[in-house]
């Protein structure tokens, strides 16, 4: 079957005619574009009518005629665009024999309905017969799969997406030389869930749900970047919560378009900018909420006024009231605003976005719920929030990590949602380590895993892994897992620190990283800057730089020589070989009243040990370090499966209950209750209301809760 990528054409009466024809061919392989790809020419880009490429016949070009006039110049178009993949071709050595013979087959065919005549000698056919007939003449087998997976990426413009690491490596065993000799070569191709993403074009809001490493943030980039070679005259935004990641963006999007238009971007027409932003930034910079404010005579807000209303979520709070002051007639500035980290965004911000929006509102946002940071209730479906109904969105799943190995992000995956954490009875009957769960069943699989045994009902004990699909083999096979993963536990914060910088010179002087290989994570981000400093110190006296990502310009993540600590927040989007996660303990679970932090915690130790791309290092401090080092060994005893009684649908509410995220001020007021005791009344009634849930207080007073409801009922 040949897999078929659908992009914007000018013509869809005869691509719809090759589609059907591709589809009703069972024996054929490989991908056919419609719409893609952009090829520069001259002064000018062409865009591709149709390219079909397969391991049995090589490329096959498409001019497609859907008008009669053009039946007669088709043959400067056969010449014009052959060149120009020609020569795409044979800039890349491996491509050629020698100086002129290329590897690989090239045809140029001009398909018509009907409206001119056969010509197999001119490459022109007008039916599907005809074209049946002149693809059985040309079967062609490429000398190796190599070729094939180098043309596709060329082809995807993804071959010089990343930038190469210069290593002058002398061990090739050493951690250094397996990132230059075994993962760095690796061919950049993407999968056939994120070039549907990326080359699918829809009139209206998309989602993209995907997993860490899944790709969501080079996909948004590369989307980004298509619809600005195609409509250089739109408007478009790309906008995020992490301000590092803009210079990444920057980045992806420059490499795309110069590849295809060999012209800088038209960065007055594609603006890559933060979320808030402020009156500081550049005209061609301004943040979406502040453009959005100052666009429609809105009142801004900065962060200070905003977190004097709400400490806990102030951003929340200025869309709100950004959304409230709207006018009627709202000034819609942009053709497409791609959101990427939406999870960590609010529900107002993606819906001042969509006002923001000239029709179709084309807005594409992506996320992934599991790097959840901050407070607040996770995205709905954009039903929910958005004026459109249940068909009028376009809804894509990215399953494959190509970061992650399975180990590591089955790892984070445990810890996340608390598999194996040790169980507690609760005064309802409920005995979970469960943090939290998706609701549905299916959302497993979306993520990338396979029963292995039992079944989703609850009850009954389920075994999920991960399958080389989804997990590619190359990601762990470089090294054993007892060096992929390590958990450590330490007295005191002295030998935490001795201990990290003592790996880190390790790394830096016998296994040959560099130092942009790494980065050291602090969980909680306020207390980044005190809890690195010991490490930092024991690292200079070393003579190892190091320094606090975005402390003096927000921008700024990795500096030259350097090793880069960070918070939580600012290694978002971020990806490394090497990561260490110090003050692990800290999320194991919750020093606040009732555990309430948890999910968010969890959350956040996901996220940081998905920012490696091969070795993790979690240390932390004292009994609680001791204890989610018993749960990650329960982890690798079950063979980086997850191994699990499945909760009913009441437990899984119960779950999202106990452990969802309430404000400060909400905390506050729950404790004052509790610590009195002299408001069991009205915490009755609030329980009544719906305002609380009994589940919100500390397991000694639920009994008398509980008694109390049952008296008054």
């Amino acid at each position: 079957m040949v897999d078929i990528k659908e992009g914007l054409t000018q013509k869809p009466v005869i691509s719809r005619i090759l589609i059907d024809f591709f589809k009703s061919k069972e024996d054929f392989d490989g991908k056919l574009y419609i719409g893609y790809p952009i090829l520069y020419s001259g002064e000018n880009s062409i865009v591709i009518d149709a390219l079909w490429i397969s391991k049995k016949y090589g490329i096959i070009i498409f001019d497609l005629i859907e008008k009669e006039q053009d039946c007669n110049d088709y043959a400067k178009r056969q010449d014009l665009i052959y060149s120009q993949l020609d020569s795409l071709l044979r800039a890349y050595p491996d491509l050629k024999r020698g100086r002129k013979e290329l590897l690989v087959n090239i045809e140029l065919l001009s398909f018509a309905s009907n409206l001119c005549k056969t010509d197999f000698d001119n490459y022109i056919v007008s039916s599907e017969e005809d074209l049946n007939k002149y693809l059985g003449q040309k079967v062609l087998n490429w000398d190796s799969s190599y070729l094939f997976d180098k043309v596709l990426s060329i082809i995807q413009s993804v071959v010089n997406l990343k930038k190469k690491t210069k290593r002058n490596i002398i061990n090739p065993n050493s951690k250094g030389g397996i990132l230059k000799n075994k993962l760095e070569p690796t061919i950049a191709t993407l999968d056939r869930n994120q070039e549907e993403v990326v080359i699918k074009y829809f009139d209206g809001v998309q989602r993209i749900r995907g997993l860490a490493g899944s790709g969501k943030t080079i996909v948004l980039a590369l989307k980004a970047a298509y619809y600005h070679s195609l409509f250089p005259d739109w408007n478009i935004a790309v906008t995020f919560n992490t301000r590092s990641l803009k210079d990444q963006f920057k980045d992806l999007i420059t490499r795309f378009v110069v590849d295809k238009k060999r012209e800088m971007p038209d960065w007055s027409k594609i603006r890559v900018v933060n979320a808030w932003g402020s009156p500081k930034d550049k005209e061609e910079e301004k943040g979406l909420y502040y453009d959005y404010c100052i666009s429609n005579n809105i009142e801004y807000f900065d962060f200070r006024k905003a977190k004097s209303i709400n400490k806990n979520n102030p951003f929340r709070v200025a869309c709100k009231n950004a959304l409230e002051k709207s006018p009627s007639h709202i000034n819609e500035k942009f053709d497409a605003i791609l959101i990427d980290e939406a999870q960590d965004l609010s529900v107002e911000f993606l819906q001042i976005c969509y006002n923001f929006l000239k029709k179709p509102k084309r807005l594409i946002y992506a996320y992934d719920e599991l790097q959840k940071l901050n407070e607040g209730e996770a995205l709905p479906n954009p039903t929910k929030f958005l004026p459109i109904e249940e068909n009028d969105y376009d809804d894509r799943i990215l399953k494959i990590c190509y970061r992650n190995s399975r180990p590591i992000l089955v790892t984070a995956h445990a810890l996340g949602f608390g598999i194996y954490r040790e169980p507690t009875t609760r005064v309802d009957g409920l005995k979970t380590g469960l943090v939290q769960f998706f609701d549905q069943p299916r959302l497993w699989q979306d993520v990338g895993y396979e029963k292995e045994e039992g079944e989703f009902k609850a009850g009954e004990r389920i075994v999920l892994t991960r399958t080389e699909e989804s997990s590619p083999k190359y990601l762990e096979d470089h090294s054993p897992i007892n060096d992929l993963l390590v958990f450590t536990q330490f007295r005191n914060k002295k030998e935490q620190a001795e201990w990290v910088a003592n790996e880190i010179e390790k790394n830096l002087k016998e296994e040959e990283l560099s130092y942009k290989d790494i980065i050291v994570i602090n969980p909680i981000a306020l207390t980044t800057k005190e809890e690195v400093a010991l490490i930092r110190n024991t690292l200079l006296q070393k003579g190892i730089n190091n320094h606090i990502a975005g402390e003096f310009n927000a921008d700024i993540f990795f500096q030259d020589k350097s090793i880069a600590f960070t918070g939580i927040n600012r290694a978002k989007g971020n990806e490394v070989p090497m990561v260490y996660i110090i003050n692990a303990q800290d999320c194991y679970s919750s020093s606040l009243f009732n555990e309430r932090d948890l999910r968010r915690l969890r959350n956040i130790l996901f996220t940081a040990i998905t920012r490696s791309k091969a070795w993790v290092r979690v240390v932390g401090i004292g009994n609680k370090m001791q204890s989610l080092i018993n749960e990650f060994n329960k982890i690798k005893k079950n063979n980086f499966k997850l191994n699990f009684i499945y909760p009913s649908k009441e437990e899984i509410e119960r779950i999202n209950i106990i452990h969802r995220d309430i404000t400060k001020e909400e905390e506050r007021k729950l404790k004052r209750d509790v610590d009195t005791l002299n408001n069991l009344k009205d915490i009755v009634e609030s329980i009544k209301n719906g305002k609380t849930f009994i589940e919100d207080y500390p397991v000694e007073v639920q009994k008398i809760i509980k008694l109390l409801i049952e008296k008054l009922d």
